[in-house]
């Protein structure tokens, strides 16, 4: 792994920029409508839309990646981030909302082909399961420290002018960029190179490889998808709760929030080390994971005193611990399982299951906290809990594909 640190850590900047272009801006969306004089559902569709779009194209940047190879893939992708983000930034200048939404648009384009080809370019990149493990849980890791910092630079760069969050994915897309091109040396090999196939070839040959593993592939596909479920549905309540429950807004709020991100994140980078190339430790570490978040978010829904800040930010943090032992195993498994050919067409259809988790949570849990706050705590707790038994019954390790 040393050899490659330089790569990996050009790698680990797409899913870092990624991540803030999704989140950078949620800080600034009071502002935006005050500016644009737009309704909140309105400003809601300026995140919906750069989610969306990706969830329907990642499928797509995994068969172009393993048909042309990673970086012909990632780069490009990168360059129309940096456009989208460019016009974004114009559009709220310019004060014109559906010039924002076609920024966000093609930013979300750009997205789509970016942080998911970042996983199978790990297990390319290396030979080792464990280093293939270790390399996944730095990938994680930084995807959650951009959700970490996401609210703090946000609040921070509107300080300074109000649209500079949706410019500034513009200038970190182009250091991503530089640093991909120049570090990243991805391994060739001839003997698998799926380009030579027909589009109808590789399209029967993916359709097999899900059919032959189907029970532990999509175990892993629903449990992904629950996870960033809850995650994402949890952040929200507690970002409404922090706000309109106990007056904490602006720099202090996005600090809050990134408490449980922060444990999350230390969670993600401590499990990349353990797990190594032991898959049955994987499972038992997805299993506990969501067995750790669902008795958090229980607790909540038991406890009287739920809405108190320091016990509220307490077991979300708890929560959060649970899915960090989760997820970078969920990606050491459905990159280690399958052939190296057909490796960036899979592992983006679980970046897209794991993306609907981000698209769906949040609405989910806006619908529950209108009834009762303690519904949506025995909500989500039993999403975290059906993710455990899924992970029982269904995942089921294999040895790693060639």
């Amino acid at each position: 792994m040393e050899k490659k640190k330089w790569d990996l850590a050009a790698l680990a900047s797409i899913p870092l920029i990624m991540t803030f272009g999704g989140s950078m801006i949620i800080p600034v969306l009071p502002t935006i409508e005050k500016k644009l004089n737009i309704t909140s559902f309105q400003s809601s569709i300026i995140i919906t839309i750069h989610s969306a779009v990706a969830i329907f194209l990642i499928p797509v940047a995994g068969f172009l990646s393993d048909r042309l190879g990673r970086k012909k893939v990632i780069i490009p992708s990168l360059i129309i981030t940096a456009v989208g983000s460019a016009v974004s930034g114009w559009a709220a200048w310019r004060q014109s909302y559906w010039l924002l939404l076609t920024g966000r648009l093609i930013q979300g384009v750009g997205s789509s082909g970016a942080f998911p080809v970042v996983i199978p370019t790990v297990g390319d990149l290396f030979k080792s399961e464990k280093d293939i493990s270790k390399g996944l849980g730095i990938i994680e890791t930084s995807n959650t420290f951009g959700k970490v910092l996401s609210p703090i630079l946000g609040s921070a760069l509107a300080l300074w002018i109000w649209f500079s969050p949706l410019l500034a994915i513009s200038v970190f897309s182009l250091i991503s960029i530089l640093l991909v091109a120049l570090l990243v040396k991805a391994p060739k090999d001839k003997k698998e190179k799926s380009g030579r196939e027909t589009f109808k070839q590789f399209c029967f040959k993916v359709k097999d490889i899900l059919k032959q593993n189907k029970g532990w592939v999509f175990g892993i596909f629903i449990v992904g998808f629950i996870c960033t479920f809850a995650l994402f549905g949890f952040l929200f309540y507690f970002s409404s709760a922090l706000e309109d429950r106990h007056n904490i807004k602006g720099l202090k709020k996005g600090l809050f929030l990134a408490v449980p991100l922060l444990l999350l994140c230390m969670a993600s980078f401590t499990t990349g080390k353990i797990i190594g190339r032991n898959k049955k430790l994987m499972k038992w570490m997805i299993l506990a994971g969501n067995v750790v978040a669902a008795a958090a978010l229980a607790l909540l829904g038991l406890s009287e005193q739920s809405e108190q800040l320091v016990i509220l930010a307490a077991l979300l943090s708890a929560a959060g611990i649970g899915l960090g032992i989760a997820l970078p195993s969920l990606d050491s498994l459905i990159t280690e399982g399958i052939k190296k050919a057909y490796r960036g067409t899979v592992t983006c259809l679980y970046s897209s299951m794991r993306l609907l988790g981000v698209a769906f949570g949040p609405p989910a849990t806006a619908v529950l906290m209108k009834s009762n706050s303690r519904i949506m705590f025995f909500a989500l707790a039993g999403a975290s809990a059906l993710a455990a038994v899924f992970s029982q019954f269904l995942i089921k390790p294999k040895k790693s594909a060639a």
